[in-house]
């Protein structure tokens, strides 16, 4: 046990200050960090975007922290809540289990991409006039997930619009005026 702890001391008194100070800036991590990025090519709500990434990065961070698309909600970060649902290449997805680099060449659609310019999407509209939010942060992935679900064929009752939406939670209860808004948007026969 001594010389155990005695070499420990040893070698810790022996090592160079820069190479202490190295390690309490983490400086291993930034490089391995600056040699690990990959180079991701995404089409983002119509924009292209070439990009280095570091392969652990989730599609939802990408969006709200590297390109200032905070409309795509951090809820859980579980994959349980559906806050963050986009769409890839037309399919409903949780943005949080999604690693950026795995949608190299895809189209994104974020609920910043729904709305033609300053004319809001017909279910951003419906969500509006039935209330389908309160608080208002669980909005944006149901919007996505509500046009997901009339596009998949998935909004034919009310029953079945609940079925396909039960991936996203809304913790204000504001359920009856989402399947509402979804029935109106199905019914009137407006492209989603």
């Amino acid at each position: 046990m001594f010389l155990k702890q005695s070499s420990i001391l040893t070698a810790f008194a022996l090592t160079p200050g820069v190479a202490v100070k190295a390690a309490d800036l983490k400086f291993e991590e930034k490089v391995a960090a600056a040699f690990e990025q990959v180079k991701v090519t995404l089409e983002i709500n119509g924009k292209k975007h070439k990009l280095s990434l570091e392969p652990r990065t989730t599609l939802l961070d990408l969006l709200r922290e590297r390109l200032q698309l905070t409309g795509t909600k951090k809820g859980c970060d579980y994959g349980q809540c559906g806050a963050c649902t986009v769409h890839v290449d037309g399919q409903r997805v949780n943005s949080c289990l999604t690693l950026a680099v795995m949608q190299d060449g895809k189209k994104v659609t974020t609920i910043e991409g729904l709305a033609d310019g300053d004319n809001l999407h017909p279910m951003q509209e419906a969500f509006i006039k039935h209330d389908g939010f309160q608080c208002g942060y669980c909005t944006p992935g149901q919007i996505m997930s509500a046009v997901a679900c009339i596009r998949e064929g998935h909004a034919d009752s009310d029953e079945e619009i609940r079925e396909y939406m039960s991936g996203n939670i809304c913790r204000c209860g504001a359920y009856p005026n989402i399947v509402n808004a979804i029935k109106e948007v199905k019914n009137g026969g407006l492209k989603v």
